[in-house]
């Protein structure tokens, strides 16, 4: 791994054709992914790969791009896996002009501790839900969604804000099965 002003350069071993393309997705879609969130620029000729842009993001994207080359050794590399991989590292804290506090709102207080947004995302998701009565979370599976909710839900009733709390089924059209739901 060689570093140059705003260029980071690497190679991922071992040399796995069948790998770097589940790492790169179709047509590059998900390095392009990773450069649109962290605003860098991926260029790689096989299994060599330069990065530019700032020296944060640059390295953020290089331990991203290794995880997943990693990962491509045992699945096939989705749009989705890419977005959680970037959720994960944390890249909006990096990329945070300067460290901001946690409102009020962001942040959920149980007995076991304090849940908070791991991401803008989130952070959003959760003041909407402070916000509004009726919220619709819509994104790819192991993102929060529920958790969030249910747990946005649970604090409000250990405050007495609400009384109850409703589960409801999801509506599925007739044919289709989601497995195993409640009151089946």
């Amino acid at each position: 791994m060689s570093t140059h002003p705003n260029r980071l350069q690497f190679t991922l071993e071992p040399d796995d054709n069948e790998r770097l393309a589940s790492l790169c997705g179709q047509f590059d879609e998900n390095l392009r992914h990773i450069e649109r969130r962290l605003g860098v620029e991926i260029a790689n000729r096989g299994n060599h790969f330069q990065v530019i842009g700032s020296a944060k993001p640059a390295e953020a994207a290089s331990k991203i791009i290794h995880s997943l080359f990693d990962a491509a050794a045992n699945e096939i590399i989705s749009p989705e896996r890419v977005h959680l991989s970037l959720q994960d590292s944390n890249v909006d804290a990096l990329l945070a002009p300067a460290a901001q506090p946690e409102e009020e709102s962001t942040l959920i207080r149980t007995k076991r501790g304090i849940i908070k947004a791991r991401g803008a995302n989130q952070q959003k998701y959760l003041k909407s839900i402070a916000k509004n009565d009726i919220n619709f979370g819509v994104g790819p599976a192991g993102t929060g969604k529920t958790y969030l909710a249910v747990a946005s839900a649970v604090d409000a009733f250990e405050r007495d804000q609400v009384s109850r709390i409703v589960l409801t089924r999801p509506a599925v059209e007739a044919g289709e099965r989601l497995g195993f739901l409640p009151g089946d």
